[in-house]
């Protein structure tokens, strides 16, 4: 009986965690198809608990960091160097906005949309960032209140 049991533990663990994605975002300094300088493509990602993003820096000299005051409560913020990949795995559903620290007045934010839980919406969507950024984020905002 213990081993039946221990066997079902390691099944449903093995169940859960190989259900886990990562997702790719790339750092770009111009998406020739978009027409479009210093983005992050895809711009808006959808993950679930547990997945992880990555992005990778396919052109140099980019970062990613999350924007305070727009990721869920209680996430501490993240930085990640210039020109590296990086990884990150989201355990916490939310809105996460984040952006290139040295790009962000140029318009360089994404957005990673954790379980479909867009309860920080507001919060978001009501922190400063520049005026480029925020016409970038315009269309991602519209697609977020999208059922």
């Amino acid at each position: 009986m213990r081993v039946f049991l221990a066997s079902c533990v390691i099944l449903a663990f093995s169940a859960a965690t190989a259900n886990a994605a990562e997702v790719v975002v790339e750092m770009l300094s111009r998406d020739k198809t978009a027409n479009l300088s210093n983005v992050f493509k895809p711009g808006l990602v959808r993950v679930n608990k547990g997945d992880t993003v990555k992005w990778k820096a396919t052109q140099a000299g980019h970062n990613v960091a999350f924007v305070a005051g727009a990721v869920p409560a209680g996430v501490p913020l993240f930085s990640s160097p210039i020109s590296k990949d990086v990884s990150f795995k989201f355990e916490k559903p939310g809105i996460y906005l984040y952006k290139c620290t040295p790009h962000l007045g140029m318009g360089m934010v994404g957005v990673v949309l954790v379980g479909n839980d867009k309860s920080n919406f507001a919060a978001v969507k009501a922190v400063y960032v520049p005026p480029l950024a925020k016409k970038r984020l315009e269309p991602i905002f519209v697609e977020l209140v999208k059922p």
